[in-house]
């Protein structure tokens, strides 16, 4: 079942947080993806799985690198590990929401930090959404097909 994406653009942003993840599975709008991660092997698999789904995806390393990428790139969603060496994943969305051209990315929060503290913490640094880790494949597609989603009705 696709959402049409002009029937998205019509809901009220509330109607859209509060639908449950299982109805984006189907939102099929590929983009580009930015993942800022320091583990090799999570951002690996972060990759081919949004990759399989059709998305261009680009890894950053660290917080540093990924705010250089996104404001040269502009990506479409951006993935966000927050322990990471140097600018943290708190700090890099923090810088990313001072930037005009960066300032409107949904930003998705991935981390081992599963505390609500650090859930809201996330939050108000400007991420769209908050995942711990391990995080499966499905419920990743879903969070960034809801950002996707949600960044073409305001573009």
């Amino acid at each position: 079942m696709a959402i049409p994406l002009r029937l998205l653009c019509n809901l009220q942003p509330g109607q859209l947080w509060s639908r449950s993840r299982r109805d984006w599975s189907q939102v099929n709008l590929v983009a580009s993806v930015l993942i800022i991660e320091d583990s090799p092997t999570e951002a690996h698999v972060f990759q081919r799985a949004l990759e399989q789904q059709g998305h261009s995806v680009e890894v950053a390393t660290d917080g540093a690198s990924g705010i250089d990428r996104a404001v040269d790139g502009c990506p479409d969603v951006i993935l966000m590990d927050i322990v990471m060496p140097g600018v943290n994943g708190f700090q890099a969305t923090r810088e990313l929401r001072k930037f005009d051209a960066t300032a409107a990315i949904p930003i998705i929060m991935i981390s081992t930090k599963g505390q609500e503290t650090d859930r809201i913490w996330g939050m108000r640094q400007g991420a769209c959404d908050y995942l711990v880790k391990p995080v499966s494949t499905s419920l990743l597609i879903d969070c960034v097909s809801k950002a996707v989603a949600l960044k073409a009705c305001h573009d």
